[in-house]
């Protein structure tokens, strides 16, 4: 695959005019209504080898996700963004927009916009009322940002073709799922929407579609497994647990399942769309209202599909994941059904073959 770099180029260099994004659930439609392509970076640790720069602004216990994040950004984003854009999430990245403002090049002109998404649920007015508020000032700097007025008909048909892409991304996880592709194929189909124009990766996930029709197989024998993390691990190691003859019967990854799967219904009113788009989000930690759901739907989603384990991948560093996985493995586990916490560090590097071993002797166990 092309690296991260080279692909937003070739982006850029076919007429589009990039917004980078981050974390994983900015307000992309409202971007796109603006002619803006957006892009979310995020999954760089593929590029990223060398991080220097972000190491003169960052902890050295700050998770890998961050500070690939800061070192691509700081040395690579000017002249290739409009605009930078960012959401609260972890305490690491809500403070970002400053750490990155300050070491970019004191003669960039590279705006950065920011929204703050409501750390209480939006079931109270108030809070419902303060994020409808901040959407009104984004659209506000949007319009000053690209020289347009807002045009609901033009966020409308944005809506649309994101619902659209959504809704084609939960059709190749189930049809995955029925074993008409490798989760490995899966994964990489599903996180190119993360770069290419939306236009794009719906030809891309239709294209798969086709070709995986009236492919799959029951797979019988195959324990079905469920894997959860921010990120999903490292091509190698998903081979490693198809090979291991288990099958990813459900996802709960970030950057996949989450991000794609609540759409809220059409809208030309972007305030009210985004109250409905945080309000209804599939529960992650990132979004914290939403996190007090997360155990009680892992499991629910764990007996729908009849799975024998769960895997999770963790982030080093990511504390808000970590704090909760305790309670969700005891609670699996007393449902029956087993767990194996792994921990990505760098990449994966030097633990990728011990976690080769661990996943290999979780799959002999779910066999017996």
């Amino acid at each position: 695959m092309r690296g991260f770099l080279d692909t937003l180029q070739g982006i850029k260099a076919k007429g589009h005019t990039l917004i980078g994004c981050f974390p994983l659930y900015p307000p992309v439609e409202l971007f796109h209504s603006f002619g803006l392509t957006p892009v979310v970076l995020w999954g760089l640790e593929q590029d990223i080898r060398d991080l220097s720069i972000s190491d003169r602004h960052l902890q050295p216990y700050t998770c890998h996700v961050a500070r690939c994040l800061t070192e691509f950004v700081i040395s690579r984003a000017s002249g290739l963004f409009r605009a930078l854009f960012m959401y609260n999430a972890c305490d690491t990245l809500r403070n970002l927009p400053e750490i990155i403002g300050s070491a970019l090049d004191e003669e960039s002109t590279l705006p950065i916009m920011r929204l703050h998404v409501p750390a209480v649920s939006l079931d109270h007015a108030y809070a419902a009322g303060y994020l409808q508020d901040r959407i009104e000032g984004l659209t506000a700097e949007l319009e000053n940002l690209t020289g347009r007025s807002f045009s609901a008909s033009a966020f409308n048909r944005s809506v649309e073709l994101y619902r659209r892409q959504r809704g084609l991304c939960m059709q190749l996880e189930e049809r995955q799922a029925q074993g008409s592709m490798s989760f490995a194929d899966c994964a990489e189909v599903l996180m190119a929407g993360s770069l290419l124009p939306v236009e794009e990766h719906i030809a891309l996930l239709e294209a798969r579609l086709r070709e995986s029709a009236g492919t799959g197989s029951e797979m019988h024998g195959h324990p079905g497994i469920m894997i959860s993390g921010i990120l999903p691990p490292p091509r190698h190691l998903l081979e490693v647990i198809e090979k291991a003859g288990l099958t990813v019967a459900a996802n709960d990854i970030a950057s996949l399942r989450r991000s794609y799967a609540y759409s809220p219904a059409p809208a030309t009113d972007a305030g009210a769309y985004y109250e409905d788009f945080y309000r209804g989000h599939h529960p992650c930690t990132t979004i914290l209202p939403s996190a007090d759901s997360r155990a009680e739907y892992i499991l629910k989603t764990a007996r729908e599909k009849n799975v024998k384990g769960f895997i999770f991948f963790g982030e080093k560093f990511c504390e808000y994941e970590y704090f909760e996985m305790p309670h969700i493995e005891q609670m699996l586990k007393s449902s029956g059904i087993q767990c194996l916490c792994l921990e990505m560090t760098d990449g994966g590097g030097e633990q990728i073959a011990a976690n080769q071993t661990r996943i290999e002797t979780f799959a002999e166990m779910l066999h017996t």
